[in-house]
């Protein structure tokens, strides 16, 4: 145990080293999301989130948007509690069956103009869990998707690249 226990010492973490901060892309690519959001909306964009019923990786790419390194906030891109305030609905996971009457309403609840993003792997036709006796389908199967952001997970910079597609390319 001891031997064991000496070894971490002298080893060091095994831990893979943090990526290395490229504040420039990230801050131009989160500044030109605001910019169209500005000029589709006049105003900053809302961002409201469902978990449909995912394993929550997707979620934690998505709450790595909100921490010291990312901080939508400073950029005018801020998440909100109620449907009523947002424009953009992002939905991970498969749409359980319990999750589907939630996020129709969720969405009936959104003021016009919005959108609805699925992100990563599950929301497109229930991935991992398709063919559960638990799960309705994908996000598309319930509400219309605007666009899909893939992966399993996304991390947070195609998160934000989606977010300037979607109102890059919607009219």
């Amino acid at each position: 145990m001891r031997r064991t226990l000496l070894e971490s010492f002298t080893r060091g973490p095994l831990t893979e080293p943090a990526p290395t901060p490229d504040e420039a892309s990230l801050a131009e690519l989160a500044q030109s999301v605001n910019r169209a959001a500005r000029a589709k909306l006049g105003r900053s964009l809302s961002i409201r989130h469902i978990d449909a019923g995912s394993c929550n990786g997707c979620e934690l790419e998505i709450h790595a948007l909100n921490n010291a390194f990312y901080d939508l906030e400073r950029l005018g891109l801020p998440f909100v509690a109620s449907p009523r305030h947002a424009d953009v609905l992002t939905v991970t996971g498969p749409v359980t069956k319990n999750m589907r009457e939630a996020l129709l309403r969720t969405y009936n609840a959104m003021p016009d103009p919005k959108w609805v993003v699925a992100i990563g792997a599950c929301a497109v036709d229930g991935g991992l869990f398709k063919g559960s006796y638990a799960v309705a389908g994908g996000v598309k199967d319930v509400v219309p998707v605007d666009l899909h952001i893939a992966g399993c997970p996304p991390n947070p910079k195609a998160l934000l690249a989606g977010l300037l597609a979607l109102l890059l390319t919607v009219s």
